[in-house]
């Protein structure tokens, strides 16, 4: 079918209405498109986290009704657009260019219905997580739904006004699919490298909208232009009746599987490599971006490629294409093995053959299932789309928490084997022939489950470990006395140090009258036991339940403090915890995951994180704000935003010399003596102080902590006027430009 499709298409491709300044123009307008929509999809994600919490929930949320909307305004504007165009006599150009216009004015409303969720939320005080969760979810929905329909509805729309224009065009989804990954691919590379860092989030996502509404300029243009060509018959949206016809319709179920199943396996594999690699690329926002330019690059090389072949008419069969990615989706497992070392360029390329295939593959998919027919092409597209929604779900809530990423992967690819069986149904027939089709995948497969290993595998860490899984991260503890370690998705988030134990008593002994302490970030818990051993109500709040359920791996006494009737663990993002409470502390201790530079990071450095600490600090309340030290431009953006945001703020390097306790306070901070210091410390403190250093006095302790304490003003460099860390501007994320020199 697909050989007839080609040699159909080749004998047409000639005969053409629209010129070829206007197919650039149409490529252009696509590749724009593109761009803004993974420009949006990133700001949207990151607003989100902004007012709705770090949270894996969130992050689904939006990504699942982005495809959402995508798919949903494919299938409507493919089914009405047609019908509309003849009934208002109008160019279905008008239809696109009033759908980008949409998008452009969408843009400017976004943030602001975000900011109505979150002010509504913050009345609701102290809300179940359930109950938050859903009033959250449908904020979300309301905020971005409408113009991700619009943008879903782009390819139909666009694709009728080809097929008003060139009836014989039976392609014209792959050559709008091809500009609008390339133009996606050039999104997610600018809005990482430069955008954002330059300009902010709030003005990016302005340029992106001033692009749709330049788009939507462009679209009523050419509606104008080509008004003469709306005389011309259209095509049907099948060969006229007979063998083709019901060939086509014999094989559209089967079309509808394979872009359903392709879309599935390859969103939730997306899920997977990205948690998966986070051992190897770490977790700064160019990683992230890394992955998927890489994923976006190798499906537009993919799709342009099949764009050659179809007009040469020498296209690849399916089954052929199903085989090798069968194949390819076992690469990142076998490339991604420890034992051949942290190579990002051998981790990013082990996806680029199956994303090339299914570049490849979907637009052929389509092309060959609408024959330029937009109600077809909307119909299929969301097929795809649909199991792109359920991909990342199915992989984010079951099959990484259960499985881990090695075992979620194999699974994965499973169903591209048996598309590729079914396929071959015919062969399998024969025991020769069914072997010499099953051995590649089979031998490919086994080598992947009884030879290769993962960075989650526990046999790769030497010594005691645990490995735990859930939602949100991998989490390993390994080692044992004052060696032992704790990674999250690869990534060392701390060791047994004093200075954790520091960032509680230092506070508590500031502010001696405290009842009540907030931690955010669990780390193995140094900090937990510090406070709670004070004797004051605790409460710790942490992103992720595997980190907490390690806590008896540090210490022995775990046990103890959990069931301590003051103690309280709360799994939750911190910011959000604080936005759904009504709760006031005496401290607020901070210890964000590193690196400084962590993707998502500034949200507890920034001045509105730093107004929503303020409101729930108590009087005399004294903030801890841990930086852990790094580029100095960061560290000066981190203590002017503090500056900024508090009347009274103080700074003591750690006792091991490395990294900084800022203590903040709408109150003043007082200096009090290492005497004073000692006499406040409750006996179970001191014995937690003095735990890792029994070799010198608790009073020289002291001493060594209070010595080492700086004014703000020291720590900020001298006429300059720094930078500061705000939502919108992350300084400590984004900073490609700035340490290659191009920004100052």
């Amino acid at each position: 079918m697909n050989r007839a499709f080609a040699t159909a298409h080749a004998e047409k491709i000639r005969s053409t209405a629209i010129g070829g300044r206007a197919k650039a123009v149409l490529f252009l307008l696509f590749f724009c498109s593109g761009f803004c929509s993974l420009l949006y999809q990133v700001v949207w994600i990151r607003m989100a986290f902004a007012h709705f919490g770090v949270i894996t929930p969130v992050l689904s949320v939006v990504l699942s009704v982005f495809m959402l909307g995508l798919g949903s305004g494919s299938w409507l504007g493919g089914k009405w657009v047609h019908e509309w165009s003849q009934r208002l006599k109008i160019s279905s150009a008008y239809f696109y260019a009033g759908a980008e216009l949409i998008i452009g004015i969408g843009a400017f409303l976004v943030p602001r219905l975000f900011q109505f969720g979150e002010d509504y939320l913050l009345k609701t005080g102290e809300a179940s997580s359930t109950g938050y969760l859903l009033i959250s979810a449908i904020f979300i929905v309301v905020a971005i739904l409408p113009w991700c329909v619009m943008m879903g509805a782009t390819f139909p729309l666009m694709m009728s006004f080809v097929r008003q224009t060139d009836p014989a065009n039976q392609s014209s989804f792959s050559f709008l699919y091809v500009a609008n990954v390339m133009g996606a691919m050039a999104g997610t590379a600018m809005t990482a490298l430069v955008l954002v860092e330059v300009f902010g989030f709030r003005s990016t996502y302005i340029i992106a909208a001033a692009m749709n509404c330049s788009i939507a300029a462009i679209g009523f243009v050419l509606a104008r232009i080509y008004r003469f060509e709306l005389g011309r018959p259209v095509a049907s949206g099948s060969p006229s009746r007979g063998p083709m016809q019901s060939s086509m319709q014999a094989s559209r179920r089967w079309l509808e599987l394979i872009l359903f199943t392709t879309g599935f396996t390859s969103l939730a594999m997306e899920v997977a490599w990205t948690r998966a690699f986070t051992f190897v690329l770490k977790t700064t926002i160019y990683a992230f971006a890394m992955i998927l330019t890489t994923y976006l690059l190798s499906t537009w090389i993919g799709s342009h490629i099949y764009r050659r072949s179809l007009r040469s008419g020498q296209l690849i069969p399916t089954d052929i294409v199903l085989g090798a990615l069968c194949l390819f989706s076992l690469l990142p497992i076998l490339l991604n093995d420890p034992r051949l070392g942290e190579n990002v360029a051998l981790t990013l390329s082990s996806i680029v053959p199956f994303c090339f295939a299914l570049g490849y593959l979907t637009p052929q998919l389509i092309d060959e299932y609408s024959r330029g027919d937009p109600a077809n092409a909307g119909r299929s597209y969301s097929v795809n789309i649909a199991g792109g929604i359920l991909g990342p779900l199915v992989a984010a809530y079951v099959l990484l928490p259960t499985l881990g990423t090695r075992a979620a992967l194999l699974v994965l690819s499973i169903p591209m084997f048996l598309l590729f069986a079914w396929s071959r149904r015919r062969l399998l027939s024969s025991m020769w022939d069914g072997a010499v089709i099953v051995s590649p995948f089979a031998a490919v497969f086994a080598f992947a489950v009884l030879v290769s290993r993962s960075y989650e595998d526990g046999r790769f860490y030497q010594g005691p470990h645990e490995v735990r899984r859930d939602h949100v991260a991998t989490v390993i503890a390994y080692g044992q006395g004052m060696d032992k370690r704790l990674l999250v998705n690869g990534v060392g988030m701390t060791f047994l140090t004093p200075i954790t134990k520091v960032m509680a008593h230092l506070p508590l002994a500031i502010n001696s009258d405290a009842k009540a302490g907030l931690i955010i970030c669990f780390g193995m818990g140094t900090t937990f036991r510090a406070m709670h051993s004070w004797g004051i109500d605790t409460t710790i709040v942490e992103l992720s339940r595997s980190v907490t359920e390690s806590f008896g791996f540090f210490f022995a006494d775990s046990q103890d403090v959990i069931a301590d009737r003051k103690a309280h663990i709360v799994v939750d993002d911190g910011r959000r915890y604080l936005l759904r409470s009504n709760r006031k502390f005496d401290v607020i201790t901070l210890d964000p995951p590193p690196p400084i530079e962590a993707a998502a990071s500034s949200l507890l450095y920034s001045k509105e994180f730093y107004d929503v600490v303020k409101a729930h600090l108590a009087e005399n309340g004294i903030l801890q704000q841990w930086f852990p030290g790094g580029e100095e431009n960061i560290q000066y953006a981190v203590a002017r935003s503090l500056r900024e945001s508090f009347p009274y703020v103080v700074a003591f390097k750690s006792i091991e010399d490395w990294g900084y306790h800022f203590l903040a306070s709408a109150s003043p901070i007082r200096d009090i003596t290492p005497a004073e210091f000692v006499s406040r410390l409750p006996e179970p403190a001191k014995r937690d102080l003095m735990e890792w250093n029994s070799n010198i006095s608790i009073e020289r302790m002291a001493e060594n902590i209070l010595s080492r304490r700086a004014d703000i003003e020291s720590l900020l460099p001298a006429g300059s006027k720094t930078a500061v860390v705000t939502d919108d501007l992350p300084y400590n994320e984004y900073f490609i430009l700035r340490r290659s020199g191009f920004l100052n």
